[in-house]
């Protein structure tokens, strides 16, 4: 969501005149674009702001601003900060030529939050927001071929240690027309893989006529668009509805990409009950094994907190018990941090030691890697179809004899394969016969274009 964030507001200064630097040092606008999911996020941001504080001291015309989650949590207080001059919180965006401009030439602070973030927002806010969407959410091409839309903003759900609905608002779901022919602007461009994002993307649902749309009626009619090739959607809260007809159109359609993002966040029920997540770990299971059945080859990721208030060592025993029978490619794996203003910030002692998150964490870490090296090692020997991303980072380290720079590349089911090859293929489809295997990359040998 931060990508297509950082893409968009990219793509509308760049309509407004303005254009990148290659260091910051040289920049007479600064962004930082921010999140607020995790403690360890908004420290970073605060040790980038003291660094720009210094460059400002010789180039004090420089303007310096913090857009994204952080800037609507914080709002004025980060505008206090000596390095700041523009706070803009996500719905704002669409304002952020403007502000940059006005601050420039001004010479005063600008700050655009949402005041009453847990409202809808207004019909001019949506509009604006959906204008900002269609005519600059079309032309990232920081990775070759691909691209994000968003379909929906926001979440309902409040998780009690999550932040989101505090700074990106209650859920709001774009129309599937405008949705469909943003992918159609796409296709035009040669994009070949879109995902569809939402914070919850499998709670869309938009009601029209007597039709009502869900994201399996998206991934649907998106399949239908030439020149599109792979659809991807992230990230799923795991939800019974709408769950049996996205598997249904994922099981049909050779569009749709065998891949589920679904968090579990805990195996214990006592930890989930707390964390406000509306599922018992035996019923999330069970929506494992149905999608596996729906779909043979899906590849299945997960994320965990692992520390939260109250967890036990039974608890956390429960959560590598579930890792096990989960059999994820590979999960996203964190220490819980409070997050001003949540529930569980109110109401929950942060009681959990660092030491033991942190053992937690290693061994939760440990126990998947394994289970993933597991799963890579099935793909030595066989030839699997990519789609190249571009240059590794490890490119000028990994040169072939001939020169060939190693390339990085995906799976439909997500897996990343690294291989050498001319650099033109960044954006188009191949095939990689697997010859070694890592936990979390597969290595390989160009087969064909």
């Amino acid at each position: 969501m931060n990508k297509l964030d950082t893409a968009l507001v990219n793509s509308a200064l760049k309509a407004a005149g303005f254009d990148t630097t290659e260091s910051v040092k040289d920049a007479d606008i600064v962004l930082i674009n921010t999140c607020s999911v995790r403690e360890h996020a908004e420290q970073r941001v605060l040790s980038h702001l003291g660094h720009l504080k210094h460059i400002k001291e010789s180039r004090p015309d420089m303007v310096v601003g913090v857009i994204g989650c952080m800037a609507q949590r914080l709002g004025d207080k980060l505008l206090e900060h000596e390095a700041v001059n523009i706070v803009c919180g996500p719905a704002q965006i669409p304002r952020i030529a403007e502000l940059v401009t006005k601050a420039m030439n001004q010479r005063k602070k600008e700050l655009a939050v949402t005041q009453k973030v847990l409202k809808p927002t207004s019909d001019i806010q949506t509009q604006a927001l959906e204008d900002f969407e269609s005519s600059y959410g079309i032309d990232d091409r920081d990775i070759s071929g691909q691209a994000f839309v968003r379909v929906m903003r926001g979440c309902n759900n409040f998780c009690t240690y999550c932040i989101v609905p505090y700074v990106r608002g209650p859920e709001m779901c774009r129309e599937p027309k405008a949705i469909i022919e943003q992918i159609k602007k796409l296709a035009d461009r040669e994009i070949r893989q879109v995902t569809l994002l939402g914070q919850t993307v499998n709670s869309y649902k938009y009601e029209q006529g007597d039709k009502t749309w869900c994201l399996a009626d998206l991934l649907d009619a998106a399949g239908d668009i030439e020149g599109i090739e792979w659809l991807r959607f992230v990230t799923s809260y795991p939800s019974e509805e709408f769950f049996d007809a996205i598997l249904q159109v994922m099981a049909d359609s050779p569009k749709v990409c065998s891949y589920l993002h679904m968090p579990a966040q805990s195996g214990s029920d006592k930890i989930l009950r707390a964390m406000n997540r509306n599922y018992t770990a035996g019923r999330y299971l069970e929506m494992l094994d149905t999608a596996r059945a729906k779909v043979p080859d899906i590849a299945i990721a997960g994320d965990f907190i692992v520390g939260f208030p109250g967890e036990t060592e039974d608890d956390f025993q429960a959560t590598i018990d579930l890792t096990k029978k989960a059999g994820y490619k590979n999960a996203f794996i964190f220490k819980y941090s409070p997050r001003p203003g949540t529930t569980a910030d109110k109401r929950l002692e942060d009681t959990i030691p660092d030491e033991v998150k942190q053992r937690r964490n290693v061994e939760l870490l440990a126990m998947q890697e394994k289970i993933s090296g597991q799963l890579s090692r099935t793909f030595l020997g066989k030839e699997v179809t990519v789609l190249v991303e571009g240059l590794s980072k490890k490119s000028n380290r990994n040169l072939t004899q001939n020169g060939s720079p190693q390339l990085v590349a995906r799976t439909a089911t997500d897996y990343i394969v690294v291989f050498n090859g001319p650099p033109m293929l960044a954006g188009q489809f191949v095939k990689v016969k697997i010859t070694q295997t890592s936990p979390l990359t597969l290595f390989g040998q160009l087969v064909e274009t």
